[in-house]
């Protein structure tokens, strides 16, 4: 006699259903968390320090959080927003730890997967040029430059990968940006 299991459907339905509630959840705090690793990054290029490390910590917090609670739906960490969140946090603890003491590498206050930190370290010369800017018009030479030799450090280590997709446009961008500040130092070094 033919008919649906009922039963089998009305539990793929609560799962899709709270699965739905969890992603929103997750798209809601992510969107918090990229906010705030935004206002990080734009505190640095005011020179507040302590509004920085304030905006990190909160991000911080939101993302063990998540991560805690959906470690039993390891999904929920492939979603768009997430990303994104995570992706601009790279992009600010980068900043931060090159502004504070000039170098950068690991972050080992999150777990991030390679393809986020990659593609945080793509958007880490955009900030520096912005950076190199600020540091132009207050006529500090030695804080442009040293932009400038930072951005050209990430494009000789990204250019070792094999980019594709969505990365090798990130990479082309990242490229673009320390061609900029190669720009920055040649007109700061021709009026110095």
């Amino acid at each position: 006699m033919p008919g649906i299991q009922k039963a089998y459907t009305d539990k793929l339905r609560l799962a899709i259903l709270e699965y739905a509630e969890k992603r929103r959840e997750v798209i809601k705090a992510s969107g918090d968390a990229l906010h705030h690793a935004k206002r990080s990054i734009f505190s640095l290029h005011r020179g507040n320090r302590a509004e920085a490390e304030q905006k990190l910590a909160e991000v911080e917090a939101i993302y063990k959080n998540l991560n805690g609670k959906f470690k039993n739906e390891p999904s929920i960490f492939a979603e768009g927003s997430y990303l994104a969140g995570l992706e601009e946090y790279v992009e600010a603890k980068l900043f931060y730890n090159f502004v504070i003491g000039g170098k950068i590498g690991e972050i080992k206050e999150m777990r991030i997967n390679g393809e986020t930190y990659i593609a945080g370290l793509c958007d880490l010369p955009g900030e520096l040029h912005r950076y190199a800017i600020r540091a132009a018009t207050e006529k500090n030479m030695e804080m442009v430059k040293k932009c400038a030799t930072m951005a050209n450090e990430i494009i000789g280590v990204l250019i070792e990968f094999n980019l594709t997709s969505y990365l090798r446009t990130k990479f082309d961008q990242a490229k673009q940006a320390a061609q900029k500040l190669e720009v920055v130092v040649y007109e700061v070094s021709l009026r110095e």
